[in-house]
């Protein structure tokens, strides 16, 4: 497709939906006191803020952010971040699952979220309604997969990505023929048989341009573009959700297409998951690229003053702003907002989340004759695989460590997931501690 044909259809005409995601069950016990979107990425950011940015990279900007489970944290972040000029029609707002007198039942899945709400979304003018997920980790220019919609008439289009076998087996996969056509799906196939009538053949990697080695499948990214008046056919039901009920029944009625993209996306679903897109960002050559002006991320800005460090030893790391780190040695590990780092403190492949705030000499001294710890990690701890959740307060000479432990545990000061210690949001690890 040429580049000029990316740029023909009119960018007011697409509404963007965001599915804030349910109990978020599996990023538990991030998820604790915050909806799924609004957990913290990179140190600075938090899951919400991707989707987001990449609809106003593209040019959209109308965004509903679809919510239940703990969005207040969500709520304020959203408010206090997007706010467009009165002269333009952008806004992002949240849409939070409520009980009415017609209905009294939360949000059961993707397309009923979406049901529900349909009314309010067909007030606005839009040709495309473009439905995407609020935990992915991915950069992507939605113009090029609408001006694909557009050429090929579609009445769906999926974004799908070339996956291996064995990433296969946990996600979507899709079958198209040689005009990109869906033609069938399969929801997690777990068969070898199965698997082998779904790899694209030679024919049709070559003709989807697909560049990976060996086999692959299409899979799912749970990005989907609608046609208006599809949408309202579609949803003229009960079912619950877009992967499992409604895109597999519309595939033999309707134009289902796939655009296949190809770079990097990562879905943060789980703690081992999270756990790894973090650490893979403070690599040298790391696969997602936060440092790409051509199309950045935004957030919230915070007007914090520059990170201070005092004699700390510092290597592969991510240090955000506001932080005040001691003669520690960090290596393989992000510092989140505000984080305060005792002397002598080793931290390794850990991911500390920050600190809402920073806290008064008197908070200090309070906590200090009550035996508690100040915010922030303490002295000469030692910190390995681990999560800290914001806000926590870890005392001095601790040392955290999945080692010999198992792959999950739930404990009274911290939880194992994935074989990685998470220190829930406001944690309290007293002095000496050793996990």
């Amino acid at each position: 497709m040429s580049s000029t044909g990316r740029q023909t259809h009119n960018t007011s005409k697409v509404l963007c939906v965001i599915m804030g995601g349910g109990q978020g069950t599996r990023l538990f016990p991030l998820t604790k006191d915050r909806a799924k979107p609004a957990v913290p990425l990179a140190g600075k950011y938090r899951l919400v803020d991707i989707p987001i940015s990449n609809c106003i990279n593209s040019g959209y900007r109308r965004i509903y952010v679809l919510t239940q489970f703990n969005s207040t944290s969500l709520h304020g972040h959203i408010s206090r971040t997007y706010k467009f000029d009165h002269f333009t029609s952008g806004f992002v707002e949240i849409l939070a699952a409520q009980q009415t007198f017609e209905n009294t039942s939360w949000y059961e899945g993707t397309a009923d979220a979406v049901r529900k709400n349909l009314i309010h979304f067909l007030n606005h003018d839009f040709d495309y309604l473009v439905i995407l997920s609020g935990d992915q980790l991915y950069r992507m220019d939605f113009r090029p997969i609408i001006a694909q919609h557009i050429e090929t008439q579609a009445g769906i289009t999926i974004a799908t990505i070339p996956v291996g076998r064995e990433e296969a087996k946990s996600l979507g996969i899709l079958q198209t023929d040689a005009t990109h056509r869906i033609t069938r799906f399969v929801e997690k196939p777990k068969e070898d048989a199965v698997l082998e009538t779904l790899k694209l053949s030679p024919e049709l990697k070559r003709k989807h341009e697909v560049k990976a080695e060996g086999e692959a499948y299409l899979a799912s990214m749970g990005i989907y573009i609608f046609n208006r008046d599809l949408i309202r056919e579609l949803l003229d039901n009960p079912l619950p959700d877009f992967g499992k009920h409604i895109i597999p029944n519309a595939i033999n009625k309707h134009p289902v297409y796939s655009y296949v993209y190809q770079g990097y996306w990562e879905d943060i679903g789980t703690i081992r998951s999270f756990f790894e897109a973090n650490l893979d960002l403070v690599t040298e050559l790391p696969r997602f690229n936060f440092f790409d002006m051509s199309a950045p991320i935004f957030s919230r800005p915070r007007y914090l003053p520059g990170s201070k460090i005092n004699g700390a030893q510092i290597d592969h790391a991510l240090v955000t702003d506001g932080c005040i780190i001691n003669g520690a040695k960090i290596v393989h590990s992000i510092i989140g907002l505000r984080t305060v780092v005792g002397a002598g403190t080793e931290l390794h492949r850990a991911i500390v989340l920050g600190s809402d705030y920073y806290e008064s000499d008197e908070s200090v001294a309070l906590h200090e004759r009550q035996g508690k710890p100040r915010v922030g990690v303490g002295s000469n701890c030692r910190i390995e695989n681990a999560i800290i959740d914001k806000n926590a307060r870890i005392g001095n000479n601790v040392t955290i460590s999945p080692a010999g432990k198992p792959e999950n545990v739930d404990h009274e000061l911290y939880f194992i997931r994935d074989g990685i210690v998470v220190i829930p949001k406001n944690g309290v690890i007293p002095h000496g501690t050793v996990i």
